[in-house]
C-alpha cells in the first residue's frame, strides 16, 4: 500500500467538487438512480442585486434544499415563502414526491412549520446551546 498523507485546512480548492462526484458515483450505482440535479433560484432586483437565494438538488425522488437565504430588509416580505414554493414546485416537476432540510433552532423552523415542513430529526448541541433541525415535507401532485 503507497503511503498517504492527511492534510487538515480550511480549503482545498476541487476537494469538495471532486468529493462530491465520488460520492454521487457511487450513491448512483448502488441505487440505480442517475437523475441528480442541482436546483438553485435567485432573486434579485432589476439592476441585479441579489435580495435572496436557494440552493440545492434533487435525485431519486427527493429535494434537498441546503441554502436559503433572505436579505435582512427583505425579511417579512413573503420572499423566502416565494422561494420555497417556487423550489418545491420544480421538485415536484422534476418528479420528487419529498423535499428535506436542516435549520437551525435560532434560524427559521417556525417558518418551515407553517410551510408544512415537519422535523423528523434533531442533532442536539449543534451549535452549542442550539439544535440542528431536520425537516421533511411530502409533495402533494
Amino acid at each position: 500500500m503507497d503511503e498517504v498523507s492527511l492534510i487538515a485546512g480550511e480549503a482545498d480548492d476541487g476537494l469538495r467538487e471532486r468529493l462530491d462526484q465520488e460520492i454521487n458515483a457511487f450513491n448512483a450505482a448502488v441505487t440505480g438512480y442517475y437523475d441528480a440535479r442541482l436546483l438553485s433560484i435567485a432573486a434579485r432586483a432589476d439592476d441585479g442585486d441579489l435580495h435572496a437565494g436557494l440552493y440545492g438538488w434533487t435525485w431519486g425522488g427527493c429535494g434537498y434544499v441546503e441554502l436559503l437565504w433572505v436579505r435582512d430588509d427583505q425579511r417579512g416580505s413573503g420572499l423566502g415563502s416565494r422561494l420555497l414554493a417556487a423550489a418545491e414546485d420544480e421538485i415536484r416537476r422534476r418528479g420528487c414526491d419529498r423535499v428535506a432540510l436542516d435549520t437551525h433552532s435560532f434560524q427559521a423552523p417556525g417558518f418551515y412549520a407553517r410551510l408544512g415542513y415537519q422535523e423528523c430529526g434533531r442533532t442536539p448541541g449543534y451549535p452549542h446551546g442550539q439544535d440542528s433541525i431536520h425537516l421533511v415535507k411530502r409533495l402533494v401532485a
